[in-house]
């Protein structure tokens, strides 16, 4: 087992952050409500790191019951569905984000060794039966009722470190899309429910202030000084002023190098 106490980023490359910048901005111009956000977002990741299948996992942690919104042109049926219910508080990654809270990117194999894993009657009745053998998931939101997750599942070679730390890069953006996403839906949507309280954010980069990092956030997204004075309904000069103690802070001069910096930046101890 492999388990780690927090995010470590000692395989990225340069590429690697302007990837996710673009991967992010796609994601953002794709996302109208829950249900468009789910989608956009198992599409991007898909093509960001390799899978057989990939998935928004919305998990009732009171009732053991999951819903799926799948990657196009894959669907899990509902025998595979039932069985994965059957299994569902035994799961490792179910275990650890949504009963003890774990709040970073986690592979099965990073819970449990391949012995135990490959004996368990979830990996005999679930995995082995739709033909996968490793899994790894992106906490976007947890609370004692709801664990919503973005799973990534492959045949084959398990995720190594360089795939966690990529999902991993992006994990705390995703997060905040899919909360803006449910604040902005008038309504439940059809396929993906919205959270009954709001995601807890990370902590701020380099002591951000709230505001600073949601500003973070959006220019994260491709968005521009007046595009996100209108997502927070505060004038541009405002806006102006948060980059610039954003920049002093991060210790840059740049938006791309505020945000890869701000993506970079591990969690205060």
């Amino acid at each position: 087992m492999r388990q780690r106490p927090g995010p470590l980023m000692n395989h990225l490359t340069r590429n690697d952050y302007a990837t996710a910048l673009q991967l992010l901005a796609r994601i953002e111009a794709q996302s109208a409500g829950v249900d468009g956000f789910a989608l956009a977002a198992v599409t991007a990741l898909n093509d960001f790191v390799a899978s057989e299948l990939t998935t928004l996992s919305v998990c009732d942690l009171r009732s053991g019951h999951r819903q799926v919104v799948s990657t196009p042109g894959v669907r899990l049926g509902a025998d595979a569905l039932e069985c994965f219910d059957r299994h569902f508080f035994d799961h490792p990654l179910v275990r650890y984000h949504g009963l003890r809270g774990g709040r970073y990117t986690q592979r099965i194999s990073d819970l449990q060794s391949a012995r135990e894993y490959h004996q368990s009657a979830l990996y005999g009745d679930y995995y082995r039966r739709i033909g996968l053998e490793h899994a790894i998931a992106v906490p976007l939101f947890q609370d004692d009722r709801t664990l919503v997750s973005i799973v990534l599942n492959r045949r084959g070679l398990d995720f190594g470190e360089r795939d966690r730390e990529r999902l991993e890069l992006l994990r705390p953006h995703l997060a905040f899309l899919y909360a803006h996403a449910c604040r902005s839906a008038n309504a439940p949507s059809d396929g993906v429910p919205v959270p009954l309280a709001p995601v807890r954010p990370d902590p701020a980069p380099a002591g951000l202030t709230a505001r600073e990092r949601e500003v973070l956030r959006w220019l994260a997204c491709g968005k521009t000084d007046a595009d996100i004075a209108a997502l927070l309904s505060i004038s541009p000069r405002t806006v102006h002023k948060h980059l610039e103690h954003i920049y002093v802070k991060l210790g840059v001069e740049t938006r791309t190098a505020a945000v890869m910096r701000g993506m970079a930046a591990p969690p205060p101890v």
